[in-house]
């Protein structure tokens, strides 16, 4: 989705102004190693986003072009014209378009209520709730893995003939709204707006892991659907952030799989048929008697909570920040030329850069075994990269710059060593 790509410089702008009211503020909201994991689930899912947008959209394609009600009755097309024409106004065109962003947004709340509702749905939501701070990074830590059963909610709309750019401008447009909810630095806003609209007080009751606020608030942009459907809790006391059995981990690849992994645990475990399939389509947390007590929240407080928070030393903080600005920015590149690159090169570079923000995430945890992997990685680049340059491939100054850097990283992982040895393990 194009439009949520284009919103990524202003998506770090507000970062960059929470960050300053909360220091003018004097309050602490960010952590260097939540931050960084939160931003590398987001470029994890934009990366693997890649292949399962393209997906999603020829389904929807798919859906809409044999099962709509316009290809099989005779019903008018949807209106999906441009509703300010040269300076204009068309207002059949902007209620058609007000009405596909409301029916997307209908769609939103009942994916994202199944996905606390189904553990399978669950697995893959889990990565955003999985951060124990709530700031506008948080709102960029999302799955790489929800897209593919989340599509299966929107296809009603494909099916009642809004085609599929009106729909994908509609839901990109639902999913940058809810950016700027994920803050603490805005209490409430005037009571109708509060009302209607999905807002911060509304959200962080739906991070809170407190009992009374577990499953609730599922809006995206109109909270009027919690209201409507009784699943509305107002925020009273403050909330816990997190989830119920806490993720422990800087690692994104483990934040997207350690659900997954205790299903198929679990499941394999479980004696009967009944007992397997409820593991899987049943509630989160829940177990059989056999296997031990089903996960049931208890009570929380931000006094006495233990946020997830391994001491490393600088050197390898300063290190693994290094290379996940180069990550980023590599990422953003390949974003940019994915649609003109074969999708073996695509593939390949989505693999590394998700193997590189492992690494990185393993470094913040103290790994001893992300030295070995971390040095791997770089002497992979390394070959590809000399390799390309003998060939004479690609822009020469960019190659070499990324050559040094490769070599230079591989110098600074191997004089880190004995840092990676003394770190204290994480738990």
């Amino acid at each position: 989705m194009d439009v949520i790509q284009a919103s990524i410089p202003l998506f770090f702008a507000l970062i960059g102004v929470e960050l300053l009211v909360a220091r003018l503020r004097g309050q602490k909201l960010y952590r260097l190693n939540d931050s960084i994991a939160d931003l590398s689930c987001g470029t994890a899912s934009q990366l693997i986003g890649i292949f399962i947008t393209l997906g999603t959209v020829a389904l929807y394609s798919a859906f809409h072009q044999h099962w709509s009600i316009q290809a099989l009755f005779n019903v008018p097309a949807w209106i999906d014209r441009n509703p300010f024409p040269s300076g204009g106004f068309d207002a059949l065109a902007l209620g058609a378009w007000g009405l596909a962003f409301v029916l997307d947004d209908l769609a939103y709340y009942w994916v994202h209520r199944c996905s606390h509702e189904i553990n399978i749905l669950w697995a893959g939501h889990v990565v955003h709730h999985s951060s124990e701070e709530y700031n506008l990074t948080v709102a960029l830590r999302q799955s790489s893995l929800h897209g593919l059963v989340g599509w299966v909610f929107y296809m009603p709309l494909a099916m009642l003939g809004i085609p599929v750019t009106m729909w994908a401008v509609c839901h990109a447009i639902n999913l940058i709204y809810q950016f700027w909810i994920h803050t603490r630095e805005i209490d409430r806003l005037p009571k109708p707006l509060e009302a209607v609209l999905n807002t911060p007080s509304h959200h962080r009751v739906h991070h809170g892991v407190n009992p009374q606020y577990q499953d609730k608030n599922y809006a995206g942009v109109f909270i009027v659907w919690d209201r409507l459907f009784g699943t509305f809790e107002p925020e009273v006391e403050e909330p816990v952030y997190g989830i119920t059995k806490p993720l422990a981990s800087w690692n994104p690849v483990w934040a997207n799989l350690h659900v997954i992994r205790d299903i198929i645990h679990n499941a394999r475990r479980a004696t009967r048929w009944r007992d397997k399939l409820r593991i899987v389509f049943g509630r989160p947390g829940w177990k059989p008697a056999e296997l031990g007590p089903s996960e049931t929240p208890g009570p929380v407080s931000p006094a006495t909570f233990h946020k997830y928070d391994p001491v490393v030393p600088r050197s390898l903080k300063a290190y693994a920040t290094t290379q996940f600005v180069v990550v980023v920015i590599a990422a953003t590149a390949l974003l940019a030329r994915a649609a003109a690159l074969p999708m073996t090169q695509v593939m390949a570079g989505v693999f590394y850069l998700v193997l590189a923000l492992s690494n990185i995430g393993a470094i913040f945890e103290g790994r001893s075994w992300a030295a070995l992997s971390e040095f791997v990685r770089l002497l992979a680049l390394g070959v590809a990269v000399a390799v390309l340059v003998a060939a004479g491939q690609g822009p020469a100054p960019l190659l070499m710059g990324a050559l040094v850097f490769t070599v230079g990283s591989a110098g600074w992982i191997l004089w880190l060593r004995p840092v990676f040895a003394r770190a204290p393990r994480a738990a």
